[in-house]
């Protein structure tokens, strides 16, 4: 995961950040941070199961070998599954 930070690009989008490299394995990988500051348990949850099921659903699928670190900004936390997808789908469509 640090490795994306530090050897990887990068994506900023208005609720996430996101950081991807190749890897050596034969499929693709994800990896979720959400912030913690002012957010109970339950929130920080529901964020993550949300954009692991958008992950799941719509993207890791159609990637090539690559390691993708998915972070959520605070401002996530507002923000709606259709904009999240939306994003996200964005963002992966430039990672192919």
């Amino acid at each position: 995961m640090e490795a994306c930070w530090r050897e990887g690009r990068r994506i900023h989008t208005t609720h996430l950040d996101l950081a991807w490299r190749a890897n050596l394995t034969a499929r693709a990988r994800a990896a979720i941070i959400v912030p913690r500051y002012q957010f109970t348990a339950v929130a920080r949850n529901r964020l993550r199961r949300r954009l692991r099921e958008i992950l799941r659903r719509e993207l890791l699928a159609t990637f090539r070998a690559v390691d993708v670190v998915v972070r959520a900004k605070r401002v996530a936390y507002a923000a709606t599954f259709a904009t999240l997808r939306a994003e996200l789908s964005d963002a992966g469509s430039r990672l192919r």
